[in-house]
């Protein structure tokens, strides 16, 4: 951790407001990685985006500490690491600071008590707008079929436009930027689902009821 310092923020909360100010006052947009492992896709994604400042969110140091071995290797300018949970985001993010965001092979918490915890429900979704600017994007890929599934029925409930939807995305060859899981599971055979959620602008505040409806 400590030869990686350089990319690690220590205080996500108290950059607020000022990403792009404090680490990359040239980047044209920044970008969320919630969940980043070990960094493979991070890393260079970063690479192919030197304009673009990326922020990788991680709730395992460990996995972290690999993810920021390659950004130093490839001496990435444009991406930093942060020890934190995507529930915290609108605490490290003010509103419409992110572009885009990524969400690649979250826990699929399969169990139905387990629901609430998936990254792509309604509740998180929601959260998500909170720092995503109108028109931002979620970018989303997992292996589970049941999880793609949900996901697909909860990025409307959550005011998201759905694009891009495939349930092979390797079809025809590999595809853009593969996490470390991903690039195992296709020399597997095993199928990569994809989705694409655009945030709408903002409906008029439904009565708490209605709302409370609109994300079960």
């Amino acid at each position: 951790m400590e030869r990686c310092g350089a990319y690690r923020i220590q205080d996500g909360f108290g950059l607020r407001g000022r990403w792009r100010e404090t680490l990359m006052p040239e980047a044209k947009e920044l970008r969320i990685e919630l969940g980043c492992g070990k960094g493979r896709f991070t890393a260079e994604t970063a690479r192919q985006m030197p304009d673009t400042l990326f922020i990788a969110i991680e709730k395992v140091p460990d996995a972290m500490v690999v993810a920021m071995e390659r950004a130093a290797a490839m001496e990435l300018k444009n991406v930093f690491f942060v020890v934190g949970d995507a529930a915290l985001l609108p605490d490290y993010f003010a509103p419409d600071e992110a572009d885009m965001l990524y969400i690649n092979f979250c826990d699929p918490w399969p169990q139905n008590r387990q629901a609430k915890r998936r990254l792509t429900c309604c509740g998180f979704l929601t959260t998500y707008r909170k720092v995503l600017k109108t028109g931002g994007q979620i970018h989303f890929k997992t292996d589970n079929q049941p999880l793609f599934e949900y996901s697909l029925l909860q990025f409307p409930k959550a005011g998201y436009a759905l694009s891009e939807v495939t349930r092979n995305l390797h079809a025809n060859g590999p595809q853009g930027v593969m996490t470390d899981y991903e690039a195992k599971f296709w020399e597997q055979g095993v199928t990569i689902n994809r989705c694409v959620g655009t945030k709408l602008a903002p409906e008029p505040p439904p009565e708490e009821e209605q709302k409370q409806k609109r994300c079960h």
